[in-house]
C-alpha cells in the first residue's frame, strides 16, 4: 500500500459508498476534482479519479489500471468475481465479448427492432390516457421487463426476479457495507438460477441464453463458463437502461424547453439521449487494480492500489462541459461523455440501451405535448444511481 509518511497525496475525507454521498453525490464529486488529479479516499481505502481527460485515460490504459483482479470496492467480491466479462483482461476479454455482444451489436438488434418500437408505441398511447403514472414501473421498465426479457429467453421464475437479482448485483460491487452484505444471500440465489435453472432444456430456444449454449457447443467458450454469462446478460441489460430511461423522463418533464426542442427537431433525439445518460450516469464507477505504479497528471497511484474511475464525475467535470449541470439537447460534441465507459469494457448494451429510449421518444413525439413530473424517489445502490418512482403525466397534443 501506499507509505503516507514518503509522498505526500490530496486526500478526501468521505465515505463514497454512504447513503448521503449516494443520494447527494455531486458536490462530493466536485471536491473530488478539486483536490488533485487522483485523490486517496481513506473510508474506503482506494484512490478516485473524477476529471473528464483523466477518467478517459485511465479507462484506456486497461493494460496497466487492470479489470483482472476484479472491479468491485471490496475484495470479498473481487475474490470470487473473476470470470464475469467485467473482470477479465485483454485478449481474453476481446474474445469471449465477440461471443456473448453479438445479440446486441446492430446487427442483432435489427431483428428485434420492429417489436421494440411496437411494444414503446403501445405503451405511450396507453399512458396518454391516464391522469398519472409511475415513470418508472409504468414506462421505463417496461421494454427491459418485456421485450429483452423474452430476448433473454429465460423461464418465468427466471424473469420474475431480473430487476431484484441486478440491484443486488451491483450493490456487491460498492465499499463494505450492509448493501454490499445483504446483497450476498441474493447472489447466491441468482447463481443457484443460472447454474441449475437456466438450463440448455429450459430456455427458449434461439434466445440469447440459447446462444451462450450453441457457443459452447461450436468451441467458442468453455461450457462452464454459459451460467457466467447468462448472469452478465441479466445485470446489465436492465437497471441501467431502465435508470437511463428515467432521468431521460424527468430532465425532459423539468425543461419544457427542450422537450419542445425535441418536438421541433426529432433530429435531436440521439443527443437528448446522450444528454440525459452524460448529466446522469446510470452506473457511477467501478474500480480498477494499479498493476503497475500509474501517474496522473503528476500524483502517482502505486501499484497494488485499487483506483475508483468515477464516470459521474468526469461527466459534469467543469474542464470539459460548459455549465455541466444544465441539461441541453443542443449541446455540441456529446459522443465522448463516459455514462457508457470507454476503451475495451465500454457497455456491451449501450446500443439496446439507445435503441429503447429512441423508440420511447419518437412514440411521444407524436403523441405528447408537454411531460409533467413529481419529486423522484431515489434507489439507493452501492453503484447505481436512478428512481425507485418518478410521478409523471403525459399531456396529449
Amino acid at each position: 500500500m501506499f507509505d503516507a509518511k514518503k509522498h505526500a497525496r490530496p486526500e478526501y475525507d468521505v465515505d463514497i459508498y454512504s447513503d448521503e454521498a449516494i443520494l447527494r453525490p455531486y458536490g462530493h464529486y466536485r471536491e473530488i476534482r478539486e483536490r488533485g488529479p487522483a485523490v486517496w479516499l481513506p473510508r474506503n481505502t482506494l484512490w478516485a479519479i473524477g476529471r473528464h481527460a483523466d477518467v478517459v485515460a485511465a479507462l484506456a490504459a486497461n493494460d496497466v489500471l487492470i479489470s483482472g483482479n476484479g472491479v468491485a470496492a471490496n475484495d470479498m467480491v473481487n475474490a470470487i468475481a473473476n470470470n464475469n466479462i467485467l473482470s477479465t483482461d485483454e485478449p481474453k476479454h476481446g474474445k469471449l465479448r465477440k461471443v456473448i455482444a453479438a445479440p446486441v451489436m446492430p446487427r442483432g438488434l435489427a431483428a428485434v427492432k420492429d417489436r421494440i418500437v411496437a411494444t414503446a408505441d403501445e405503451t405511450v398511447a396507453g399512458l396518454v390516457s391516464r391522469d398519472g403514472f409511475d415513470g418508472m414501473r409504468d414506462l421505463a421498465q417496461i421494454l427491459p421487463l418485456t421485450v429483452v426479457s423474452e430476448l433473454l429467453g429465460l423461464p418465468e421464475s427466471g424473469r420474475l426476479s431480473m430487476l431484484r437479482w441486478a440491484a443486488a448485483s451491483f450493490d456487491a460491487l460498492g465499499g463494505v457495507n450492509d448493501r454490499c452484505e445483504s446483497a450476498f444471500p441474493t447472489i447466491l440465489e441468482l447463481r443457484e438460477f443460472c447454474n441449475n435453472g437456466a438450463t440448455r432444456d429450459a430456455v427458449t430456444p434461439g434466445s440469447w441464453v440459447a446462444g451462450l449454449y450453441d457457443a459452447a457447443d461450436a468451441g467458442l467458450i468453455e461450457p462452464s463458463l454459459v451460467p457466467q454469462f447468462t448472469r452478465d446478460y441479466i445485470a446489465p441489460s436492465l437497471d441501467t437502461t431502465i435508470f437511463a430511461t428515467g432521468h431521460l423522463m424527468y430532465h425532459l418533464g423539468r425543461n419544457p424547453d427542450q422537450w419542445q426542442a425535441l418536438r421541433d427537431s426529432p433530429s435531436l433525439i440521439a443527443n437528448a439521449i446522450n444528454e440525459a445518460v452524460r448529466i446522469e450516469a446510470p452506473i457511477r464507477g467501478f474500480t480498477r487494480f494499479a498493476a503497475q505504479n500509474y501517474g496522473v497528471d503528476g500524483t502517482v497511484i502505486p501499484a497494488g492500489d485499487r483506483v475508483l474511475i468515477l464516470y459521474a464525475s468526469a461527466n459534469r467535470d467543469e474542464r470539459r462541459w460548459e455549465n455541466p449541470e444544465r441539461f441541453d439537447v443542443h449541446r455540441r460534441v456529446l459522443t465522448d461523455h463516459v455514462g457508457f465507459g470507454h476503451g475495451v469494457h465500454q457497455c456491451m448494451g449501450m446500443q439496446l440501451a439507445r435503441l429503447e429510449m429512441r423508440a420511447i421518444l419518437q412514440a411521444m413525439i407524436e403523441r405528447v405535448a408537454r411531460i409533467e413530473v413529481g419529486e423522484p424517489v431515489f434507489e439507493i445502490n452501492n453503484v447505481l444511481r436512478g428512481y425507485q418512482q418518478l410521478p409523471m403525466r403525459f399531456v396529449a397534443g
